[in-house]
């Protein structure tokens, strides 16, 4: 009978020549490595082959009897782990028939809680790999949750997908261990027992690098999608990656005219991102299509991710590449004006200028949007819908259209209404434009109600759908616009491993930014930063200087946790209780509905949520406020 024990073999190894690999270190810690990482020869990654034999095909019903581990780099064995697993019940009959392991066998074996710790320290840092892996890792994994040991995520590396990927029918006829075993001469032949197993497995593992190696799979990145097929044209293309730096920033994809194609961005290294497009993990059609037409990669690096995303808006709205489908227009980004004239009404416009008196809302992703903004607040307001500009006296023999007939208008073209009396409309609708939104809420939530009593469900949703829009384009008008109005702010991030990312944002637009190391006092670079940041000249109130989208990811960073606001000569101030409070238009209506019944407070009285920009030691938690009278905006001061 074998030992039962577990045991666990250290293989010596021949002293490194020169350029044969890394040398070995006494007492150095295994390299951790990951898919992640790119550019990890695969003779420099170390594996861990792992066998299971258990009671049973079943993860959560089953119990492991055996395992067996063969620790590999470089094609060197560097240790084994062979050890058998009391289950703590019997093993069925046909188990025994199949593996030779009995009950009787696995008496005072050691239990699973005493064996698994061994496992995962003889595994730390390795990358595992399983003919079958899903069988074996989900038994792994299942006897860590039952243990109460953490999952380390190792990589995972499945023998049979690399099989199918590289070894033909007409070689073998299956992918099973024995047979691939066979092919490839192993030294060890597989008998359903873990440690046999591993070792045919490993054997298994270096036949398939060998023949993956003529498709380009050198690297531990190639080897993640390496189970998939990938038309071999796209594969070839892998060499544009090569190079490139492992930073943040951006890359432009260009094609035989030198056109840009797409561009697009990485926080952490241009390298690896590239790579990723030369790889099964690639499903989009369109990218698969680009990469064909590729000839070269151009890449931006930048000081911080904050820049690598901002440039990559610039550079799409810049170049149009017809690959990406987002961010190309920014000027075909509506707004939704509320005019200056005697008779103001609104309107869909391309464009913010400075107007007095005009009030605008917005931007909006598409023209539809912003129109059911207007239809929603047409539908709370009886503000005009006609389109001509009204004399301040009505002319004689002017007719009232049916919107007046059925008092959703005060008629101020037939001199139903004077300038005064329309002026107070007005007001009413600019102060849900700035600020408080709740008389739109409230008519909405009253208008829904009706229509869900009648069981009209679809009316009710195109009137939640308005709501929406108006209160989505409020609160970015209402978010941008306080930002945009600030000639400088300096704002720092701190950074995981110490010091802190740096900042200007002038008028909403990101004008320089910098990291700073822990050992370094930061205001100095502030200082310089702010001396050389871009010029950025004022834009018409609530609009940024920037690309709405650049605006909202400087607005993200900025509440972001634990940022600071380092200056803000001016102050960065957001509406108390304004749009940004209606964080969900169904409790919206919901409160709107009961106040109406009288069943809760007034909303002038009762606490809001306020959102909004905070300053150096402001806490990350919301601070509940008390919201001002409804019509009436407040100012939080940052």
């Amino acid at each position: 009978m074998s030992d039962p024990r577990a045991t666990v073999r250290a293989v010596p190894q021949p002293l490194p020549r020169p350029g044969a690999g890394r040398p070995a270190t006494a007492g150095a810690a295994p390299l951790q490595v990951g898919f992640d990482e790119l550019g990890t020869p695969l003779r420099e990654v170390t594996f861990v082959v792992v066998d299971l034999e258990t009671t049973g095909g079943s993860a959560e019903a089953c119990a492991i009897t055996e395992i067996g581990a063969v620790k590999v780099r470089g094609g060197e064995v560097l240790g084994e782990l062979a050890t058998l697993v009391d289950p703590e019940g019997p093993v069925p009959a046909h188990i025994q028939v199949l593996t030779g392991i009995t009950t009787s066998m696995l008496v005072g074996a050691p239990r699973l809680p005493e064996v698994l710790p061994s496992f995962l320290e003889f595994a730390r840092g390795a990358v595992l790999v399983a003919h079958n892996a899903p069988f074996d890792i989900g038994f792994l994994k299942a006897a860590a949750r039952r243990t109460g040991h953490a999952w380390p995520g190792f990589p995972v590396v499945d023998t049979v997908r690399l099989a199918r990927r590289v070894v033909t029918r007409d070689e073998v006829p299956n992918h099973r261990l024995a047979s691939l075993a066979a092919l490839f001469r192993s030294s060890t032949t597989p008998e359903h027992r873990a440690l046999a197993d591993a070792r045919a497995t490993v054997d298994v593992l270096h036949g398939l690098l060998d023949r993956l190696a003529p498709l380009g799979v050198t690297h531990l990145e190639d080897l993640a999608g390496a189970g998939d097929p990938v038309p071999a044209d796209v594969r070839r293309k892998r060499t544009l990656a090569d190079g490139l730096p492992h930073a943040p920033g951006v890359y432009l994809f260009r094609g035989p005219k030198d056109e840009v194609l797409y561009v697009g961005t990485s926080t952490t290294s241009l390298r690896t991102r590239v790579r990723t497009y030369f790889t099964a993990g690639e499903k989009r059609g369109r990218m698969t299509e680009m990469v064909r037409l590729a000839t070269r990669v151009d890449t931006v690096v930048c000081a911080t991710p904050l820049e690598a995303r901002v440039r990559e808006l610039r550079l799409i709205a810049e170049h149009s590449p017809r690959y990406n489908r987002r961010s190309r227009f920014p000027e075909r980004m509506p707004w939704v004006r509320l005019t200056a004239e005697p008779y103001p009404r609104l309107s869909v416009v391309r464009e913010v200028r400075e107007e007095p008196g005009a009030v605008h809302l917005g931007p909006f992703a598409s023209r539809g949007a912003a129109a059911l903004a207007v239809e929603a607040l047409h539908g709370a307001f009886p503000v005009r819908q006609c389109t001509r500009r009204l004399p301040v006296v009505a002319p004689a023999g002017a007719s009232a259209c049916v919107l007046a007939e059925v008092g959703r208008c005060g008629a101020p073209c037939t001199g139903g209404q004077d300038v005064a009396a329309y002026a107070e409309v007005v007001a009413a609708v600019r102060s849900a434009m700035t600020g408080d939104p709740w008389p739109v809420v409230s008519a909405h939530a009253t208008r829904i109600g009706h229509l869900v009593a009648q069981e009209r469900f679809e009316e009710a949703t195109t009137v939640r759908d308005r709501l929406q829009a108006f209160l989505r384009g409020a609160t970015r008008a209402q978010r941008v616009g306080p930002l945009a109005a600030l000639p400088e702010l300096v704002a720092a991030a701190p950074l995981p491993e110490g010091g802190w990312e740096l900042a200007v944002v002038r008028h909403g637009r990101l004008a320089a930014t910098a990291r700073v190391d822990r050992r370094s006092d930061p205001m100095p670079v502030v200082d310089a930063l702010c001396a050389s940041a871009e010029h950025v000249d004022r834009p018409p109130w609530p609009a940024s200087a920037a690309h709405p989208e650049e605006t909202d990811l400087v607005l993200a960073w900025l509440e972001g946790p634990g940022v600071r606001v380092v200056r803000a000569p001016e102050g960065w101030a957001c509406p108390v209780g304004g749009a940004q409070s209606v964080s969900d238009v169904a409790a919206a209506v919901t409160t709107a509905a009961l106040v109406a019944g009288g069943r809760r407070a007034p909303l002038g009285t009762e606490e809001r949520v306020a959102p909004g920009p905070r300053t150096a030691g402001t806490p990350t938690t919301p601070v509940p406020v008390v919201a001002p009278p409804a019509g009436a905006a407040g100012r939080r001061s940052a």
